[in-house]
């Protein structure tokens, strides 16, 4: 698949940062790709975080991605580090 603009939405604005959240059925692996958040680099800061549920169709994964650079419009995010993703219980 492909970012969708609609999945994308403002949690959080303070001080020149931004926290965002971000649902897709997409992996992921395919999420953290540079050039995924491309449509969305006008939006997206260094240092923004996402806070993303992926996969959402298939095995859920729940985690933060941090804005790693955004360079003439190329957008790359760090590897998701996951959320919740142990219960021992």
């Amino acid at each position: 698949m492909a970012f969708l603009p609609k999945d994308l939405s403002v949690l959080a604005y303070a001080n020149g940062f931004t926290l965002w959240h971000y649902t897709t059925a997409d992996l992921h692996t395919q999420v953290r790709v540079s050039g995924y958040f491309n449509a969305a680099g006008h939006m997206l800061r260094v240092g923004d975080m996402l806070l993303a549920n992926t996969d959402t169709d298939g095995t859920p994964a729940a985690g933060l991605l941090v804005v790693a650079s955004n360079t003439a419009g190329i957008v790359d995010l760090s590897d998701l580090t996951p959320v919740g993703a142990s219960d021992t219980d």
